[in-house]
This record gives C-alpha cells, sequence and structure tokens, in this order.
C-alpha cells in the first residue's frame, strides 16, 4: 500500500468510492489466503494486525502529518480523518451488505434457505467487512496517537495491546452495544440486543478475546431480514466514529500528561526533589489514579533523559514517608518555588484538588518559604 488511504479521497487524489474498492480488493485477497483455522483460532487477527501496521508505521509518523498538514493543529487533523474513516466505513458497509444479501438470496434459491452466518459466499464477505473494518479503525487509532505525539512501541506488547484496546473500544463493551442500540429503527431493537447475547455468536466462543469480540459486532448486521444494507451503513459509520473518538479521548490525554510532565521537568531547578514531592503528592490519600501513574512514569523518564536523575531510593520505595521528603527540602539551600508548581500541578491532574493533597501542599509552601 503506497498511499494513507483516509488521505487518498481527502486530498482529491481519488474519490471515496474508488479508495473503498481498492482497500477491499486488497482486504479480499488478504482473506483469500486465510485457512479455516485461521478463522476458527483466532489467527486471522494477529495476520491482519501485522498486516495492518508493519509497512504503515514505518512510513506514517508525525512528520508524515506535517508535510500533509503544514501549520494545522493536532485536533483539527484528527477531527478530518475520523470523518473520513466513517465515511469510508459507511461506504465498505453498503458495499458488504449488498454482497450479503446477494449471497443469501442465491442460497435461499438453490437450498431453501439458510442462516447467513453459515452461508459460505455470505461469511466470506462478512470477513470482508470485518477485516476491512478491523484495519480501518486500527490504523485510525494510530493515526490519531501520532498526531498527539504519544509515544507507541508496537514490538512492545503492553504497547500494542493499548492500540488494541483503544481502536475497538474494548474496556467498554457495554457502551458500545448501548450506543448500537440507540442508533438503530426502535422495531429491529429487541432483536439486536438477542444477536448480542444469544446462541447466534456461540460459534465464536472458540475464538480468542479480540477476533471474537470483532465477529460478533458484525454478525448482527447479517442477521436480520431486510435492513441488512442500512444497517451495517449505519453500524459501520458508527462505531468507527467511536473508535475514533475514544482515541482521540485516550490519546489527547495522555498527551496532555506528557505536556504538563515536560514543562514541569524543563522548568525544575531540583529534579530529584520533584519526583520526591510529585510522589508524595500522588500519594496523600492513598490512592493513584491513571493519569497521575502516567504523569509519575514520564516525570521519572524526563528526569533521567534531561538531567542524568536515577533515584534508586525512590524506585524501591514502598511507602513514602512524608519526614524524609521534608528532611531532603530542609537539606537544600535556595529558592524552592519550582516545587511548589510541581506539587500544585501534580494534584490537579486528575481533576479536583482533594483535601489530603491540599494539606501537603501547604505543610510543604511552608517549608518551600525561604527568608
Amino acid at each position: 500500500m503506497t498511499e494513507n488511504p483516509i488521505d487518498a479521497a481527502a486530498d482529491g487524489d481519488d474519490d471515496a468510492q474508488k479508495v473503498v474498492e481498492n482497500e477491499r480488493a486488497e482486504v479480499q485477497a488478504f482473506i483469500k489466503g486465510l485457512s479455516a483455522d485461521d478463522v476458527q483460532s483466532g489467527r486471522w487477527f494477529t495476520k491482519l494486525s501485522t498486516q495492518a501496521l508493519s509497512s504503515y508505521t514505518d512510513k506514517v509518523d508525525w512528520e508524515y502529518f506535517q508535510e500533509r498538514y503544514k501549520g494545522v493543529p493536532a485536533d483539527a487533523i484528527v477531527n478530518r480523518r475520523i470523518k473520513m474513516a466513517a465515511r469510508y466505513a459507511a461506504l465498505e458497509g453498503g458495499l458488504s451488505a449488498s454482497a450479503y444479501t446477494a449471497a443469501i438470496a442465491a442460497t435461499i434459491g438453490s437450498r431453501g434457505g439458510a442462516s447467513p452466518a453459515t452461508v459460505p459466499a455470505g461469511f466470506a464477505t462478512m470477513m470482508i467487512d470485518v477485516a476491512f473494518i478491523t484495519r480501518l479503525q486500527l490504523r485510525l487509532a494510530y493515526d490519531v496517537a501520532v498526531l498527539y505525539r504519544v509515544p507507541l512501541d508496537l514490538s512492545d506488547p503492553d504497547d500494542m495491546w493499548k492500540l488494541i484496546e483503544v481502536a475497538f473500544t474494548i474496556k467498554s463493551g457495554a457502551a458500545v452495544r448501548e450506543g448500537v442500540i440507540k442508533v438503530v429503527p426502535a422495531l429491529i431493537r429487541r432483536v439486536i440486543k438477542r444477536f448480542y447475547s444469544g446462541a447466534v455468536l456461540t460459534a465464536g466462543k472458540g475464538l480468542p478475546f479480540v477476533g471474537k469480540y470483532l465477529l460478533q459486532r458484525n454478525v448482527i448486521k447479517i442477521g436480520i431480514p431486510l435492513v441488512g444494507v442500512p444497517l451495517a451503513v449505519v453500524l459501520n459509520r458508527y462505531t468507527t466514529v467511536l473508535a475514533g473518538r475514544h482515541a482521540e479521548a485516550v490519546f489527547r490525554n495522555e498527551a496532555r500528561v506528557i505536556e504538563l510532565a515536560e514543562e514541569l521537568s524543563e522548568r525544575s531547578r531540583h529534579p530529584q526533589l520533584m519526583l520526591w514531592v510529585a510522589w508524595l503528592v500522588i500519594k496523600a490519600d492513598q490512592k493513584i489514579a491513571d493519569d497521575e501513574a502516567l504523569l509519575m512514569q514520564h516525570l521519572v523518564r524526563l528526569a533521567r533523559d534531561r538531567h542524568q536523575v536515577v533515584d534508586e531510593r525512590l524506585a524501591r520505595l514502598i511507602d513514602v514517608d512524608p519526614a524524609e521528603v521534608w528532611r531532603r527540602l530542609d537539606g537544600e539551600p535556595g529558592d524552592l518555588s519550582d516545587l511548589l508548581d510541581v506539587a500544585d500541578r501534580v494534584a490537579a491532574v486528575d481533576g479536583v484538588v482533594n483535601a489530603f493533597e491540599r494539606a501537603v501542599i501547604s505543610e510543604l509552601r511552608g517549608r518551600c518559604r525561604r527568608v
């Protein structure tokens, strides 16, 4: 693949329908290379992820987007890419659903009727639809991460799983299900609920979690008579917008935390004390929010990379003792006002500052006041 598909039609290189047809042809060739065991074992998802990201990530980086959208803020580019991806998803849904209808009609005419999920031609078309949307949403989530300059090492299993979670909103499956129900006609909502929870999905039990989830989400589009095409269009568009907005929320927030860590590290005149003060504030209420953990991770990284500070004592620490932090502060001469800024901004990273954090900051203010 030589062109980012979302860019092709967006920049006038081709019309959206042609881009979708070309992408479907690529995906169809991929599906033809799968065995029945690949689908049943779930290896289809592993193979597709590798195919979708290997060469793509070599080309698509932050500089790639800067060249194409020079001077445009990340938020604007993300919004544009989500809308274009949703358009492609809807067009593909219409093409696949039409193919389902043709395959099922032929089967009914020749064999007297069958479940669409068991029709060979229908199942192959369903897999094309699954693979197309999977690849589109995986790349869209990656694009969003790149645009917000959130580092992802896809050779790291943790980062790869993070991308998968974000791309397919796996942690919020219930939200996906309820959202789907809200956007389709009222008359078929009960049917959708049955398809999400009924026996139709039991065939997916042998697949790994992600493969099962993605196949389940798509079976619904071929199992409801008469509304397959409009439903496929709506669901493909909706799930792609949902995935894009979820990626935007997650990676934009992470970018915000990274930006804060960089600002604090850059301004700090006491990088080692910065880490101790930040950790004391974070642990003040004996809870660690996700944003707090992320901030601490990047503060430690930046202290190491920018200031050559590696604090083994802090790394081995189980319970932080305020007395030790105060002792370290009292032994440090000069102006410590930069540490007050650290405490204030760390306390606010996850929302409203609580009473425990305010108490630590109050004590810190008194100790940092130097005559």
